[in-house]
């Protein structure tokens, strides 16, 4: 054994402060890396959520909310036809899809550039391929029924008809499945950054209490060492060491705690139930599309059928089947369930919202009566006009009140987000310093023991 390895653990004075002292640096040292590096992985993960999950999770609901409306607006533009009273109705409706189609490919953009994997990177290339394919089928439908014979409201001719059928089959069986994939993938990746930010909190908290605690006993038990070995009072250096380090080992334990707080209410109050409204405002597009596809197709009920299922998820009853939308809280992952969904509109965006959707549910019954009566034409004016009172005014107001809570909710998650951010500033560096200085402090206290033995 080396001479100073042997003279350190003799059971003499000097030797057994010179052991204390080592100890409690080494305790020191120990307790300066643990407390920077978890919490510098503690921020990246707060960024990783910040900047990639998060926004991932997002674009890929808007995404979906996208597509869905798309195909609403491609009915609409078809039920207006050449029709004069109704050209109003078809002007706005193009330029909706022309806004949405941009829409569409921003978050397909975006959903490559944010992180996602080799497996949302193929899902969002199928999209673009799927995508492709649909516009195409939307101008054969718009070029078939604008060079067909006239023909009354509502009324498409076979060939516009059939490509109609095509485009909006391959938005249900394809893209929105698809669009549906990412968004689970999204959701999935954001529980996931969620749960190894609390595992790293977990650990962080287990070592700073171990090595803290460690840390407080032997400078603890060094200075009543000192004071009954030397009769002296409490040295001043190792005092002001011990209160910084306790002071440290506490602060780390809250900063740790209050941003956890911060992110969990934030996905609580803020992300998970902008979700779970982004999946019921696409799913309002898509009911609301049902009613024209009803008109389009002369009336097939599944589309009432489809409607109904779709109207029950937005009001939350039971009859709510569709597998469009997330299953209840309790049946997901932790993201989704405080927001989950399947619920309705009154606990998520509440009763105004609510009731602004039976106000359009009830234009919709009219429309349905309207068409199997045989006044399709009167059913297109309906369900085509921008007057209050008209189908598309009522699910304009149920969309613009459900669209102000939806962005509320995002807001609420970047104010969360903002405020963990600010809560672990300066945390990598802060223990740096004060840990070095009790370090210093600790060999500086028992320097004038020391020298007595000299």
């Amino acid at each position: 054994m080396p001479a100073f390895i042997e003279a350190m653990f003799r059971n003499e004075t000097p030797a057994r402060l010179r052991l204390w002292t080592a100890s409690a640096v080494c305790a020191t040292v120990a307790l300066l890396l643990s407390v920077s590096l978890v919490m510098a992985q503690v921020r990246d993960q707060i960024g990783v959520i910040g900047r990639e999950a998060a926004p991932q999770a997002a674009t890929a609901a808007d995404l979906y909310f996208a597509l869905s409306d798309l195909d609403a607006q491609v009915t609409r533009i078809l039920l207006a036809g050449d029709n004069d009273e109704l050209a109003g109705s078809r002007i706005d409706a193009l330029g909706a899809y022309r806004d949405r189609g941009h829409q569409v490919d921003q978050d397909l953009q975006r959903s490559l550039t944010t992180g996602a994997g080799q497996a949302e990177r193929a899902i969002v290339l199928d999209l673009m391929d799927g995508l492709a394919v649909y516009r195409q089928r939307v101008g054969q439908a718009v070029t078939a029924q604008a060079t067909a014979p006239p023909a009354g409201a509502g009324q498409l001719a076979p060939a516009a008809l059939g490509y109609y059928t095509q485009a909006t089959n391959l938005l249900h069986q394809r893209l929105l499945p698809a669009a549906r994939e990412l968004r689970e993938a999204g959701t999935e990746r954001l529980d996931d950054a969620y749960a190894r930010k609390t595992a790293t909190e977990g650990t962080g908290v287990t070592l700073v209490l171990l090595l803290g605690g460690a840390l407080l006993g032997l400078l603890l038990g060094l200075q009543i060492w000192l004071a009954r070995r030397f009769r002296r009072t409490w040295s001043p250096p190792l005092a002001v060491a011990t209160a910084l380090g306790a002071i440290l080992a506490l602060a780390s334990i809250v900063v740790l705690h209050a941003q956890s707080g911060q992110l969990a209410d934030g996905r609580d109050r803020g992300l998970g139930p902008y979700l779970a409204l982004s999946e019921l405002r696409a799913l309002g597009y898509d009911a609301a599309a049902d009613t024209g596809r009803y008109v389009v197709s002369a009336n097939l009920a599944y589309y009432r059928d489809d409607f109904d299922s779709k109207s029950a998820c937005l009001t939350g009853t039971a009859a709510c089947r569709s597998p469009e939308v997330s299953p209840a809280a309790g049946e997901t992952a932790p993201v989704s369930a405080p927001g989950a969904p399947r619920g309705g509109l009154i606990r998520l965006a509440g009763t105004e919202t609510a009731d602004r959707w039976i106000a359009y549910q009830s234009g919709h019954e009219r429309i349905l009566a309207l068409a199997d009566d045989g006044r399709t034409a009167e059913a297109v004016r309906l369900l085509t006009g921008i007057r209050r009172g008209d189908a598309a005014f009522d699910f304009a107001y149920f969309d613009a009140s459900l669209a102000g809570v939806t962005e509320a909710r995002a807001q609420e998650f970047d104010r969360a987000l903002r405020a963990a951010e600010r809560t672990t500033t300066g945390w990598v560096v802060l223990p740096v310093v004060t840990l070095t200085l009790v370090a210093l402090l600790i060999p500086y206290g028992v320097r004038r023991r020391l020298a007595e033995y000299r």
